[in-house]
């Protein structure tokens, strides 16, 4: 199965980059890449110091590549060594620097700031480090320490950041390390780059010179213009006179047609008087009714107090009957009162008799 065969290549790729790693410590171990070619395998070792790796006379290399040939079943090996040129950009180097560092005995706070200035000194992007283990006590934690941009998830995370990772062993355990770099080289592909548009000086002055070129052209052609119409001039006089006369009859029947349109107007405004004056006749008309049905009123009020007079009269006359038979009733009994006086003084003189 071709699956089986990539993980088999996959576990023999790690199996040797442990080894180099564990040799080759002390030389500063940055990586290693596996080309297989006809002649045989090239394994390129990249180390920060590449005199270690290789040894006196030789004699390092050649115990790697035996080594190679018999533990690891690589056919024909030949070990390269290349060096470094930037340290402080490759994170297995890091990581084993920090590693060292906390192994002598340094605060991992300090440790991991001075890891990431160098880094960031170096002119990368972004960086991250990560330390786990027992760092503060008994129990275990997690410090992440990260300064610029770095990609975490995605294409550009797998592709472009760059992952070390190192152990160190301490008294309270054992300490994991990781460092993630992110190197000044990478385009990103959200990166949009704003182009200034410069204009060449090539282009300016061909733009000069053809401005010159037509500025003098038109004058050429206005000296030949003015020559040529000398010879016309009468005839552009008597034209100027004609259409001078043409305008002043224009001109005649315009203020014509103003004066007629003042006609006009003066006519529309003495019909407009005239609506007027009959609106004015009309209102007359209706405070003359009003006035009327005024008066009408008036007579009606007059109607009645005459009636009221007639009926005070009338009572006037019936208290003057009341009167006159209450003055009879009382000259009636006053004729009684005297007859009966007298009849009564008729029988004294006759007994005084």
């Amino acid at each position: 199965m071709i699956e089986k065969d990539f993980v088999t290549e996959g576990l023999k790729r790690t199996r040797i980059d442990e080894f180099l790693q564990k040799e080759l410590e002390r030389a500063g171990y940055g990586g290693m890449e596996i080309q297989v070619t006809p002649l045989g395998t090239m394994v390129v070792v990249y180390a920060e110091r590449p005199g270690m790796v290789i040894g006196r006379g030789g004699k390092t290399v050649r115990n790697i590549t035996q080594n190679l040939k018999l533990n690891y079943e690589l056919e024909n090996p030949q070990v390269e060594v290349k060096e470094v040129e930037v340290p402080e950009l490759n994170p297995k180097i890091m990581a084993h620097k920090i590693a060292a560092m906390l192994q002598r005995g340094m605060h991992f706070r300090r440790v991991a700031y001075t890891a990431l200035r160098r880094i960031m000194g170096a002119g990368a992007q972004g960086v991250e480090v990560t330390i786990s283990g027992k760092i503060r006590g008994s129990r275990s934690a997690v410090a992440k320490f990260s300064d610029g941009y770095i990609k975490k998830c995605g294409e550009p995370a797998t592709r472009f950041v760059r992952v070390g990772f190192a152990t160190v062993q301490l008294k309270p355990g054992v300490l994991g390390i990781y460092v993630r770099i992110m190197p000044p080289d990478i385009v990103l592909p959200d990166k949009v780059d704003i182009l200034k548009v410069e204009i060449e000086e090539s282009s300016v002055d061909t733009l000069v010179e053809n401005i010159e070129e037509e500025s003098t052209n038109s004058t050429v052609v206005e000296v030949e213009v003015e020559e040529s119409s000398k010879p016309t001039e009468i005839l552009d006089e008597i034209t100027e006179e004609s259409e001078d006369e043409s305008e002043e009859v224009k001109d005649e029947s315009v203020e014509s047609e103003d004066e007629s349109e003042e006609v006009e107007d003066e006519s529309v405004e003495s019909e407009d008087e005239s609506e007027e004056v009959k609106d004015e006749s009309v209102e007359s008309e209706d405070e003359s009714e009003e006035v009327e049905d005024e008066s009408v009123e008036s007579e009606d009020e007059s109607e009645e107090v005459e009636d009221e007079s007639v009926e005070s009269e009338d009572e006037s006359e019936e208290v003057e009957d009341e009167s006159e038979d209450v003055s009879e009733k009382v000259e009636n009994e006053s004729d009684s009162d005297d007859k009966t006086n007298e009849s009564k003084l008729e029988p004294e003189e006759e007994s005084s008799n």
